[in-house]
């Protein structure tokens, strides 16, 4: 059984940084998991933000965060990461990583999740 637990959330103001981080656990090899990023906020559903292939030859982002958002992984050491720049008040949400049982992610839905960590940017 895949675990996935993430870290790096907190209280930003707008036009900062944050760095995500996903510890990936119960895995053979990680590579073999598409990994995405996704987001709920208060009051609305819960969307893709970005994923990235096994091998993090394709990535794939939600068009409001291309070009502030990186997603990035190191299948060595079972992380993803999710490097958040330029934050506006928009981005507020909790932040949930997740992953597939292939490794080419499902931007609909996947198969494992954390229970997420929460980004608040102040305007």
């Amino acid at each position: 059984q895949v675990q996935l637990v993430e870290s790096g959330g907190g209280l930003v103001q707008a036009g900062a940084s944050l760095r995500l981080s996903c510890a990936a656990s119960g895995v053979i090899f990680l590579g073999n998991h598409g990994m995405g990023w996704f987001r709920q906020a208060q009051g609305k559903e819960r969307e893709f933000v970005a994923s990235i292939s096994g091998n993090a030859f394709r990535t794939w982002y939600l068009d409001s965060v291309r070009g502030r958002f990186t997603i990035s992984r190191d299948n060595d050491k079972n992380m993803v990461y999710l490097e958040m720049n330029s934050l506006k008040p928009e981005d507020t949400a909790i932040y949930y990583c997740a992953a597939d049982r292939t490794p080419y992610p499902n931007r609909r839905n996947m198969d494992y999740w954390g229970k997420g960590t929460l980004v608040t940017v102040s305007s």
